[in-house]
């Protein structure tokens, strides 16, 4: 059965390039639709926490301060990924913080990323929003935990994968929605993505070919 790691950074802004870093990062293994393990760790990379961001996720300079150094926790993460593929909400951030922080480690950072927002809006373009815990609330996925935490968002955002992989079996007659099959996917135009769902079954290699 194919693993997806879906991964979640809390950090003290929102670019890497402007010296911003990570303070927390949370990575739930998925296997099949079933959750069969977790990562989680604060982690310190000497860097201030704005006080905006600590009411955001609340997070605090002394939680960081206990915590370990980032190049250990980084580098435990890095090999408790290993070579699975990985999927976030707005990936483009996560894969950003990913790799930067891997980088200051002497870590490579190969994992092919997914994309749960740009993948809902190819799959729910009717829906208000597409953010997060919108999302969540619509399908009524559980909340296991404080939203702007790595973990209960990571955890949010492997529910709404799980979620978004049984409609594309049950509504699109997709046999195997698996990380490849929502890479080519999430690179579709909607108007591509429409036509293809709208068949009975979704020839295999359709997504591959555009």
């Amino acid at each position: 059965m194919n693993r997806i790691a879906v991964i979640d950074f809390e950090t003290t802004g929102i670019s890497p390039g402007m010296g911003d870093r990570a303070t927390e990062v949370a990575i739930v293994i998925s296997e099949g639709d079933r959750i069969v393990d977790r990562y989680q760790s604060l982690m310190n990379a000497s860097v201030y926490i704005p006080g905006f961001i600590t009411q955001l996720t609340g997070i605090t300079n002394a939680m960081v301060q206990a915590a370990p150094p980032a190049t250990q926790v980084m580098a435990e993460a890095s090999r408790f990924v290993g070579d699975v593929p990985m999927v976030a909400h707005n990936a483009s951030f996560d894969r950003r913080f990913w790799q930067a922080e891997l980088a200051l480690c002497g870590q490579p950072a190969l994992q092919p990323f997914a994309c749960t927002v740009l993948l809902s809006r190819r799959l729910y373009p009717e829906a208000p929003s597409h953010k997060l815990g919108s999302l969540v609330d619509r399908f009524g996925l559980p909340r296991t935990g404080q939203a702007h935490r790595a973990l209960a968002d990571a955890e949010m955002a492997t529910e709404l994968l799980h979620r978004m992989r049984h409609d594309l079996r049950t509504r699109h007659g997709v046999a195997n929605p698996d990380h490849s099959y929502l890479m080519g996917l999430q690179r579709c135009t909607k108007a591509v993505v429409a036509k293809l769902l709208a068949r009975p079954t979704v020839p295999k290699g359709a997504l591959s070919a555009r």
